[in-house]
């Protein structure tokens, strides 16, 4: 079976758990590079910028609390995991603060819905967990062992911490309730699967007698804290499958809009510029000069065509939008439509 000497407990619980005094190294070195990675993120999300992004990724410290809650758990050192968690939360809330700040300063007049930063975090799927499962093993297993340490910054990459918390609090200051919501859902998912990863993987290693070797507080491990940590990744799981089944259906419904959109299109020489479908919305971009075709008769061609129960959002050239609601044969021109 796996283990660990007494020496790789001590660098793990060094690395993992931060210094309780506000001015201690791992204190201000946690806190510090907390707030540039909120800064570097929320700006490289303004600026649809990815590799400001990874930047932000890669500065960002939420990954070693994440990993203490793990570590603490296994050891069963009730403090520290109460002190591991208060600093997620605390973490996570000075990010989402952060991005409120700066979403308020510059405050799109689209409000995000063209920025791919923000839309690919916005819809959290099954495959985000199993890519954060497979995320945190390898994050927990770098740590256990010194010798492949160096794909930590790998590791800081493929999971996603801080860049959706800047999305979330972005997308709060416009409105974007539900948006914010999900894209807080991919941070939970992350969480959940590093815990869960790391709990296993530690275990597995043999931390809790190489800690109790060593001469450090070790508690006793129940079996519930194995089914807790299990049902708060089963809870992460019911939404994300909600969140692919969407997903799956507004692709299809988006397959299903473009040749009516089309078809609807060709007569005026206008030209179909996007087909998207969001939480059961149609979405089309058109492009065209005057005169632009009516926007009632391409509610009444997706009427025709079975998509009855879906609602249309049409931005014509100038960047005049319409709204035609499902059920309904009128449409009205007002502003982009966001939530």
């Amino acid at each position: 079976m796996a283990s660990v000497d007494v020496t790789a407990v001590h660098r793990m619980t060094e690395a993992l758990f931060i210094e309780r005094r506000l001015r201690s190294p791992s204190s201000t070195r946690f806190w510090g590079l907390l707030v540039l990675a909120s800064i570097i993120a929320s700006a490289g999300v303004v600026g649809d910028s990815t590799a400001t992004v990874i930047g932000a990724m890669i500065v960002a410290p939420l990954m070693t609390p994440i990993l203490g809650s793990a570590l603490a758990l296994v050891l069963a050192d009730r403090s520290q995991v109460v002190r591991c968690v208060l600093l997620v939360l605390g973490g996570a809330l000075a990010v989402v603060a952060i991005g409120m700040l700066l979403g308020w300063i510059v405050s799109p007049p689209d409000a995000f819905s063209s920025n791919s930063q923000v839309s690919s975090r916005i819809t959290p799927r099954l495959i985000d967990l199993l890519a954060a499962l497979a995320t945190g093993t390898v994050g927990a297993f770098a740590l256990v062992r010194a010798d492949i340490s160096d794909t930590l910054p790998g590791v800081a990459i493929a999971i996603s911490l801080v860049p959706p918390l800047a999305v979330t609090g972005l997308l709060i200051t416009v409105g974007r309730y539900h948006d914010a919501a999900e894209s807080a859902l991919l941070f939970g998912t992350n969480v959940a699967a590093i815990v869960a990863t790391g709990t296993v993987v530690f275990l597995v290693y043999g931390i809790r007698g190489a800690a109790q070797e060593s001469g450090l507080r070790v508690g006793s491990f129940r079996g519930w804290t194995l089914a807790a940590v299990a049902c708060v990744v089963v809870l992460v799981a019911v939404p994300l499958t909600s969140g692919t089944v969407t997903v799956a259906r507004d692709r299809a419904l988006a397959a299903d809009a473009r040749p009516v959109a089309e078809r609807w299109a060709a007569p005026g020489d206008w030209q179909i510029a996007s087909v998207e479908a969001r939480n059961g919305t149609v979405v089309i971009g058109v492009l065209g000069l005057p005169p632009q075709p009516a926007p009632s008769s391409l509610r009444a061609a997706l009427d025709r065509d079975g998509m009855a129960d879906a609602d249309l959002e049409l931005h014509l050239v100038g960047g005049r939008t319409h709204w035609c609601p499902a059920d309904t044969d009128t449409c009205t021109a007002r502003n982009a439509k966001h939530g």
